[in-house]
């Protein structure tokens, strides 16, 4: 167990570093523009204010980055004894994944929400701090109510990441991306070779860790190691922001794991590698539900979730990453949420900040709402 991500921590304790991160966030990024509304709520110190503020959860931190800034974890609902005799691995070796966490369908179900582990993705900052809102007042920073989210909320513990890499956002110069370029923004999230010229997709994973000789400017895609999160070395974890939430979700055992991230092209639940067929099944339920929400709120969405499929049946194989990572220290479903970040750049959708808030903000009531319907039950 991380130090830090302690139980016992007490409130004085996580406030005090709270407070501390408070004065540095405003200086880790420049002051985006003028228009940017009210509830726009993206930077490092929103983050840690909305900490500061929480009163009806629980404030810890859970680790520090690679470039030591706080990482923090606000829970809600109390914590239940699921009685354990094994990890997960060793619980399905031995056909009983109840030897690891007892869930017999009545239990009170658990949900992480991890925010944005690439830097530049601030969507998700900008979804959870306004989540972090409704959990203590029922209402958004917009003043929006959310009635059956806030009740969901109430029979959930509910587990939040703000930020997942606090150090690449810091290196991002944007609050958001509304309006701006696509290339421009790219380049500032995938970082520069020495020669000036800009990283692109899928390319600037071939390079892991990002450092040394390969680095012009480092994106907000990386930590200050140069770790992309999403592709840490998984049997020895690079990074302490990846072994911290692995050890969450081993401590917690979530029933779902949402990690947010965000793109140029319309919202998607994006597809779990390496995990058992029964869980990409429910990720493409769970798909269905929310793009549904999506199309009768006429914003932009794609026909449903993804499809389950065989993984491997073509080369390259899709990487394991850390949706799948998580899945397999806990047994939840884990997943991966593509937000829209807004670009000007055709064909891509044109979303105000308001719609991308609706889209953060209706993922979360679905999900909750997910939850509670589907309550997890595993057998001896």
């Amino acid at each position: 167990m991380n130090e830090s991500f302690s139980p016992s921590m007490s409130r004085r304790r996580a406030l005090a570093a709270i407070g501390a991160v408070a004065l540095a966030g405003a200086a880790d990024v420049k002051p985006g523009t003028s228009e940017l509304p009210g509830f726009w709520k993206s930077r490092l110190s929103d983050v840690a204010q909305a900490a500061r503020e929480v009163r009806k959860g629980q404030t810890a931190v859970l680790a520090r980055s690679a470039g030591n800034r706080e990482i923090y974890l606000v829970s809600y609902g109390p914590k239940d004894s699921r009685p354990g005799t094994a990890n997960y691995n060793a619980a399905c070796g031995g056909q009983s994944p109840a030897s690891y966490a007892l869930k017999e369908g009545t239990q009170r179900p658990i949900v992480l929400l991890i925010g944005p582990v690439h830097g530049g993705e601030v969507e998700g900052i900008v979804g959870l701090v306004n989540l972090l809102r409704v959990a203590e007042t029922g209402r958004d920073w917009r003043g929006r109510e959310w009635p059956a989210l806030a009740q969901n909320m109430a029979k959930c513990r509910v587990l939040i990441v703000p930020v997942g890499n606090p150090d690449g956002r810091a290196r991002f110069p944007l609050d958001s991306s509304v309006g701006h370029s696509l290339d421009d923004r790219q380049a500032m999230e995938m970082g520069t070779r020495p020669d000036g010229k800009p990283y692109q997709w899928p390319e600037v994973k071939r390079i892991h860790p990002m450092r040394g000789a390969a680095v012009g400017k480092l994106g907000a895609y990386f930590n200050d190691d140069g770790v992309n999160l999403m592709h840490d070395e998984w049997f020895s974890p690079l990074a302490p922001e990846t072994r911290a939430l692995l050890t969450l979700a081993r401590q917690e055992a979530p029933d779902f794991i949402v990690s947010l991230h965000s793109h140029a092209s319309a919202p998607s639940i994006e597809p779990t590698a390496y995990v058992p067929h029964t869980v990409k099944q429910t990720i493409q339920q769970f798909g269905d539900r929310l793009q549904k929400r999506y199309a009768a709120a006429g914003l932009p969405h794609r026909k449903g979730g993804p499809e389950p499929k065989e993984d491997g049946a073509t080369f390259p194989p899709p990487s394991f990453n850390l949706t799948g990572a998580l899945h397999h220290v806990c047994g939840g479903v884990a997943m991966v949420h593509e937000s829209c970040v807004g670009v000007g750049d055709k064909p891509y959708p044109k979303l105000t900040c308001d719609q991308i808030l609706d889209l953060e903000m209706l993922l979360f009531d679905e999900l909750l709402q997910f939850a509670v319907e589907h309550p997890v039950k595993w057998t001896k």
